[in-house]
C-alpha cells in the first residue's frame, strides 16, 4: 500500500464554515494529525469524537519556523508509512499560507508517497468582506514572519498573515513604516468570517501596542491614495520624469539630449562631493537625488528614442556586480580589498576582450585633466610601466620643476606651459604612490583656502577699510589668525 497524506483545511474558525465533505472525512478517519490544536473548530470536532494528534510541542524545540515545518513534514511522512493513510489538518485552506503543505507537495513521489488536497474554506473571502475591499483592484498576500520591504506594493490591497504575537507585529510595523507614514491606518482582523470575528482599525505605529493577537490574526493594509505618500517609490519617480518629457510636459526637459545634459551631470557630481566633504547628510541626500535625476533623464531619453530603458541600465549594473564579485555570489575567494581589486581588474579585462585597441583607451576622454592623468598612470602601472618606489617619483618632480624654472628664465611661454604640465603630472604620480587621490587633495585644499580667505575678507570688512588699504603683511596676519583658530 502506497503511503498517503490527505490535507484538509479547517477554515477560519467556525465549524459552520467547514465543508460537509471535510466534516465527514474527519469523523470517519482513525488517524488525524493537526499542525496546532490552537484553532476553535478543533474543540467542536473533539466534542464530536474526532481525535487529533498535534505538533504543537515541536514549536518549542526550534528557534526558526523553517526548522519547525521541516520536522513536522518529516514526522508526517513517517506516520504515513506506519499507518498507510492519514489526515493532516491545517487552519484555513491548505494551499493558503501553509508552508508545511508546500513541503509535503514537494515531497510527494509517484508510487512512494501520495499527497492529496481535500480542500477547505479560505479566510481571504471573509477578510475582504470584513474590511470592505475588492481584491479585483489587485492585492498581495504576504507572510508576517518573513516580510521584506521590497516585496510590498503600496498601490495594492495587502493582507499579511501570521501576525500572531507582539514580536511579529513589531517587525511587521517597522518594515511597513519604511514604506508608509507612521500614522497610516491599518486594520487587524481576527477569526474572519466566524462568530468571533473581530476587527480593529488603528494607526500603524500602534500595531504592536495593547492589541490582542493570535494565530488567526491577519493585518489588512489599504492601498495608498495620497500622492505625497508615494514619493518614495521608484516607479513614481520614473513616471514623473516620463511626464516631464512627454506631451504637455516641461519644454526644457523635452528638448534635452544626452549631449546637452553632460555639463549638468558633472556639476551635480561635484556638488555631491562637496556635500560629502561637509559631512552634511541632508545635503548628501539632496545631491544624490540630483545625480539620480540625471541618470533618470538619460534613461528616459534612451527610452524615448527606442534605444534603451532604465531596466536596461539596472540589468547592466546588476549583471556586472554579480560577475565581478564571484567571492560573494560565486565560489571564488578574496581575503582582502587588494584581492577584490585584483579579481575585479582580471574579470574586467576578460570582459573587454579585444574591444580596446590600447589600454589607455579605457580611460574616458571626458574626465577632467587631473583625473585623466591619475587614471592614465594607474593603467600604465598595472602593465609594469612605473617607478620602483616613491623616491623615483619624487626625484622626477624635482627634475621637472628645474626644467620649468629653466623655461621661466628663457621666457618661453609655450614651453613653460608644457613643463608646468610635466610638474603636475609628476606630482600626481607621487600622490598615487602614497595612495592619495589628487582630486580629493586639491578639493580639500580648495576648501581650506576658501575658509581662511573668507576669514581674511571678514576681518577686512569689520575694519571698515578697503582691501587695497591693507599691506600683504597685515593680510597675512589675518590668514595666520585663521590658521590658529582651526580654519
Amino acid at each position: 500500500m502506497i503511503p498517503s497524506i490527505t490535507i484538509a483545511g479547517l477554515g477560519a474558525g467556525d465549524i459552520n464554515q467547514l465543508p460537509l465533505g471535510i466534516y465527514r472525512l474527519l469523523l470517519q478517519s482513525k488517524h488525524v494529525f493537526t499542525r496546532t490544536l490552537d484553532h476553535p473548530v478543533i474543540n467542536d470536532l473533539q466534542r464530536e469524537g474526532v481525535r487529533f494528534e498535534s505538533f504543537d510541542s515541536i514549536y518549542e524545540k526550534h528557534d526558526q519556523f523553517e526548522a519547525v515545518y521541516e520536522e513536522i513534514v518529516s514526522l508526517l511522512i513517517e506516520k504515513a508509512k506506519d499507518h498507510g493513510a492519514l489526515i493532516y489538518t491545517v487552519p484555513g485552506h491548505p494551499i493558503v499560507a501553509e508552508k508545511t503543505v508546500q513541503l509535503l507537495l514537494e515531497a510527494a513521489q509517484p508510487g512512494k508517497l501520495e499527497v492529496t488536497i481535500a480542500g477547505g474554506h479560505s479566510f481571504l473571502d471573509d477578510l475582504f468582506a470584513a474590511v470592505g475591499a475588492d481584491p479585483i483592484e489587485g492585492f498581495q498576500f504576504l507572510d508576517g514572519t518573513s516580510l521584506r520591504k521590497d516585496d510590498i506594493n503600496i498601490f495594492q490591497h495587502i493582507v499579511i498573515a501570521q501576525v500572531y504575537d507582539a514580536f511579529v507585529a513589531s517587525d511587521v510595523k517597522l518594515t511597513l513604516m519604511e514604506k508608509y507614514p507612521d500614522d497610516y491606518e491599518v486594520t487587524i482582523v481576527t477569526e474572519a468570517g466566524s462568530g468571533n470575528q473581530h476587527t480593529v482599525k488603528l494607526p500603524l505605529y500602534e500595531l504592536d501596542r495593547q492589541v490582542t493577537l493570535n494565530n488567526l490574526t491577519s493585518l489588512y493594509v489599504p492601498p495608498v491614495r495620497k500622492e505625497e505618500d508615494t514619493y518614495k517609490e521608484f516607479a513614481v519617480l520614473r513616471q514623473i520624469i516620463a511626464t516631464l518629457r512627454g506631451p504637455g510636459g516641461c519644454p526644457w526637459d523635452r528638448e534635452q539630449t544626452h549631449e546637452s545634459l553632460k555639463k549638468y551631470l558633472i556639476e551635480e557630481a561635484y556638488e555631491l562631493l562637496d556635500a560629502i566633504d561637509q559631512q552634511d547628510d541632508d545635503h548628501i541626500v539632496e545631491e544624490l537625488g540630483d545625480v539620480l535625476l540625471q541618470v533618470m533623464l538619460h534613461a528616459q531619453i534612451g527610452e524615448d528614442e527606442g534605444m534603451f530603458s532604465i531596466e536596461d541600465v539596472i540589468e547592466s549594473i546588476s549583471s556586472k556586480m554579480i560577475r565581478r564579485h564571484p567571492h560573494v555570489f560565486g565560489d571564488a575567494t578574496a581575503e582582502n580589498a587588494e584581492a577584490v581589486i585584483s579579481n575585479w581588474q582580471k574579470i574586467k579585462s576578460e570582459e573587454k576582450g579585444e574591444r580596446q585597441a590600447f589600454r589607455l583607451d579605457e580611460v574616458a576622454k571626458g574626465l577632467p585633466a587631473l583625473l585623466r592623468a591619475y587614471e592614465f598612470q594607474k593603467k600604465a602601472a598595472k602593465l609594469g610601466f612605473d617607478w620602483d618606489d616613491a623616491n623615483g617619483a619624487m626625484e622626477k618632480v624635482l627634475e621637472e620643476w628645474q626644467e620649468f624654472l629653466e623655461e621661466v628664465k628663457n621666457e618661453d611661454s609655450s614651453k613653460q606651459l608644457d613643463e608646468f604640465g610635466d610638474v603636475l603630472f609628476a606630482l600626481i604620480n607621487v600622490a598615487r604612490f602614497y595612495h592619495l587621490h589628487p582630486e580629493e587633495a586639491l578639493a580639500k585644499v580648495n576648501e581650506k583656502f576658501y575658509r581662511r580667505f573668507s576669514h581674511v575678507e571678514k576681518r577686512v570688512k569689520e575694519s571698515g577699510r578697503p582691501f587695497n588699504d591693507f599691506t600683504l603683511d597685515e593680510l597675512d596676519a589675518f590668514w595666520d589668525e585663521a590658521k590658529n583658530i582651526g580654519l
